[in-house]
């Protein structure tokens, strides 16, 4: 795959979500920041959300409203007037909730994130997060199941499975209709190069995002934009992650295409 991916949201820097945290608050807090909010995750499905209360009572946090779809709703419609494009990350055991997802984010102008991410035992065995990984043909199913719903469709993965060819699954759900792949590099932050490779669409990098020194890092793999996790309600971090987005891609949106660095000033590039 070649060419520059136009990302759908700018700045091209992403608040990434936190189980349990990432809320309309939390995003609205970041919106000075960022170009877009990550929400949730958000367990859609009986099986899912067992997983979730399973997870609450290993001390972790969990969105566990009695409605899915409408705290979904609800926190969409709390950013309708946000300086950022809203997003809203969903777990699921089955396609079918994340396509009721997707159109609910289709009525609100956000970004459906389909979440192959999760590595918690309980959600895996559920048939979500991470598990999904390792069986792309399903994962592909859930990516088209939220595309015929006009949503844009972004997939959260990691890199660290050595059984898992990151690429080639990029690729698979490019093809299904993902907008964007959503990286979390794990300490491999190379992989990002070859997903870069594998699918036109938008990849965004995250993972240790921090500084001018990790943006420009992700950013010379050919990251479209990167994201901030964590940290994402540490103005420092995101003033800090915003200027070197800003240098990056020059003072206008978008202003360098994929993987093109900046001039150096007089004294070269200071990484």
């Amino acid at each position: 795959m070649t060419g520059a991916s136009a990302a759908p949201f700018e700045p091209r820097l992403a608040l990434a979500s936190l189980s349990g945290q990432s809320d309309a608050e939390w995003a609205r807090a970041g919106g000075e920041f960022a170009g877009a909010a990550f929400l949730g995750g958000i367990a859609l499905d009986e099986p899912t959300r067992e997983a979730a209360l399973d997870l609450v009572d290993r001390d972790r946090e969990e969105f566990l409203p009695e409605d899915p779809l409408a705290f979904v709703d609800e926190q969409l419609a709390a950013l309708a007037d946000a300086p950022l494009r809203p997003a809203f990350n969903v777990r699921a055991s089955e396609p079918e909730p994340v396509h009721e997802a997707a159109e609910v984010c289709a009525q609100r102008g956000a970004i459906v994130e389909v979440n192959a991410h999760c590595r918690q035992d309980e959600m895996c065995a559920a048939g979500a997060g991470e598990s999904l990984l390792r069986e792309p043909d399903r994962l592909a199913e859930y990516v088209a199941a939220a595309a015929e719903t006009g949503a844009p469709v972004s997939v959260k993965v990691r890199t660290e499975l050595a059984s898992v060819d990151l690429p080639a699954v990029a690729a698979r759900l490019d093809d299904a209709g993902a907008d964007i792949v959503h990286v979390d590099a794990m300490d491999s932050e190379a992989v990002v190069a070859g997903v870069v490779d594998a699918t036109d669409a938008v990849v965004v990098a995250n993972n240790g995002v921090r500084d001018r020194e990790t943006v420009r890092e992700y950013l010379a793999h050919g990251a479209d934009a990167v994201s901030v996790g964590r940290p994402s309600d540490d103005p420092r971090v995101l003033r800090r992650v915003r200027a070197a987005v800003d240098e990056w891609f020059g003072a206008e949106p978008g202003g360098e295409s994929r993987g093109a660095a900046p001039p150096a000033g007089p004294g070269g590039d200071e990484s």
